[in-house]
């Protein structure tokens, strides 16, 4: 399993913003929703374990599942692609729909940030991590607002 952050570049803000501690999509992070649901669907090998869209970023706990199916559908080989290769997927997709969407403008930062998962705490902290990020939102690093220009 992998904590995965990925932010649009310059961290600006698209995907909608956060009131009283909770997060408001608006088209552009129904976009990104549809696209996380869209990467589990696509590579069956997938699972998105938790996960926040944030007003510039995503978090997301990914776990890669190395056996697929069952029975003779074990014998069946997947290419399993890695956890860089899922991100652009992902990243990729997302950016063409939201240029269709009529916004140009948009592009994610170059590359993301992941670390491994190595054990149930961390990975209890890291989920509780996600879940609150909405409510901690002023003090996010993530936050343009708390970034020295």
């Amino acid at each position: 399993m992998y904590f995965v952050t990925i932010c649009t570049k310059n961290r600006e803000h698209y995907f909608g913003e956060i009131s009283n501690g909770t997060m408001h999509l608006n088209d552009y992070g129904n976009i990104i929703k549809q696209q996380l649901n869209w990467l589990t669907e696509q590579y069956k090998y997938v699972n998105l374990d938790c996960q926040i869209i944030m007003p510039n970023h995503v978090h997301l706990i990914v776990e890669i599942i190395s056996t697929v199916g069952t029975g003779r559908d074990l014998s069946l080989p997947t290419k399993i692609k890695p956890l860089s290769e899922l991100v652009g997927a992902f990243k990729t997709t997302s950016s063409k729909l939201i240029h269709r969407f009529d916004c140009n403008s948009f592009s994610w930062q170059r590359s993301f940030h992941d670390h491994i998962i190595r054990n149930d705490i961390e990975l209890n902290k890291i989920r509780e991590y996600i879940i609150n990020n909405p409510k901690n939102w002023e003090r996010d690093r993530n936050n343009a607002e708390n970034i020295l220009m």
